[in-house]
């Protein structure tokens, strides 16, 4: 597999000059994709996951409600922000319209996710969407707009403010930073019903979020006392965050970079700036089907239990093709991630020990 981790690697690939008939090859995939039944809606298999998804989370209240044991109480914070990632995969598979046949259906069990959640299913489906338009793309991809980290040497050098003293070392709070993610989610969904330009369009949706925080800290103040629930909530949602981020993160962090410019094809982009993280039952289980993540970018409507049979279909035409599809294992995507990160922001450290050289020549001289 090309080492795309290396950033003048990844810029001289993304000038590379593309078949003029790519549309008519990657015609060929969808054609097999659909001789293989892998569209098909799976409505039994997602009754049985939303089933199950939502006995776990009324198991976990029955718990919070009966338990008389904070220590307990604890250990069913970890196991909501658990339930809770398991929720938003439903609502991720129903925003590309993979549980239902109809598009009603999919944005009912989204919106009812995202109730569930506390967060905007309008603001999730428009940043969402332009992710998979633009995967990577550090113009269009809003998943690499983050203000404290920079995905390339070139977005690290244009930091000018004091955050340089802080994405200079970004790979040691990468992980750590994962645990505000549920806070994002939240503050951002605000941010885009509060901003936009009709915002009595998304009442009902600013009234669910309302109806959730309501609901969700009024158990807890039921359950609990004030500094249990204190406590309960900050652990759930920092770990739901941590789950969130670790379950995202491998997908296209570390891999292919593009701009503006980006010359590639469809499938070239959605392929090369993605990593799938090597597939098993718990591997499926955890990452909600995430893991297969090239298929799901090359086909978003793919229902999650089949994503794992599209992969050897995909495999084998990107490899008829010479196009590189990059898997690795759960531990070697982290590591990869975070090495690219500390690579991309070695421009900012060596800047740092320069300017603390110079500071301290002039002070001898002085």
């Amino acid at each position: 597999m090309q080492d795309f981790t290396n950033s003048e690697t990844t810029r001289t690939t993304t000038q590379q000059r593309m078949p003029a008939d790519a549309v008519a090859e990657f015609a060929e995939l969808p054609r097999l994709i659909r001789e293989h039944g892998l569209l098909d809606r799976q409505l039994r298999y997602y009754t049985i996951k939303m089933l199950s998804t939502l006995a776990m989370f009324a198991l976990s209240i029955a718990l919070l409600i009966v338990v008389d044991n904070f220590w307990f109480q604890i250990a069913n914070a970890a196991f909501l922000a658990f339930v809770f990632g398991q929720i938003g995969y439903i609502g991720h598979d129903a925003g590309h319209q993979g549980v239902c046949r109809s598009v009603r259906g999919n944005r009912l069990i989204g919106y009812g996710v995202c109730s569930l959640l506390g967060m905007s299913q309008s603001w999730w489906l428009t940043q969402h969407n332009q992710h998979h338009r633009s995967p990577n793309d550090l113009d269009d991809d809003p998943h690499t707009m983050i203000p404290v980290l920079a995905f390339s040497e070139e977005k690290a050098s244009d930091i000018r403010d004091v955050r340089r003293f802080l994405v200079a070392y970004q790979a040691f709070y990468f992980v750590p930073i994962l645990t505000l993610e549920s806070m994002a989610l939240r503050f951002s969904s605000a941010q885009f019903l509060v901003g936009a330009r009709r915002p009595g369009t998304y009442l009902p949706e600013l009234g669910l979020m309302a109806l959730h925080f309501a609901l969700y800290f009024g158990l807890l103040l039921y359950a609990l006392n004030p500094w249990q629930a204190l406590v309960f909530a900050l652990i759930h949602q920092a770990l739901f965050g941590l789950y969130y981020g670790l379950v995202f993160a491998p997908n296209h962090k570390g891999m292919l970079i593009l701009d503006k410019d980006n010359p590639l094809d469809f499938v070239r982009t959605q392929v090369l700036t993605t990593r799938n993280v090597k597939p098993n039952f718990l591997v499926d289980f955890l990452y909600g089907g995430l893991n297969y993540q090239i298929e799901h970018h090359l086909f978003t409507m793919i229902p999650r239990n089949r994503l794992g049979k599209a992969r050897p279909i995909v495999q084998e035409f990107c490899r008829q093709r010479g196009i590189p599809y990059y898997e690795t294992g759960t531990l070697t995507s982290y590591r990869e991630i975070l090495s690219h990160m500390h690579q991309v922001s070695a421009v900012l450290r060596n800047g740092l020990k320069t300017a603390g050289e110079d500071r301290k020549l002039r002070s001898s001289h002085g």
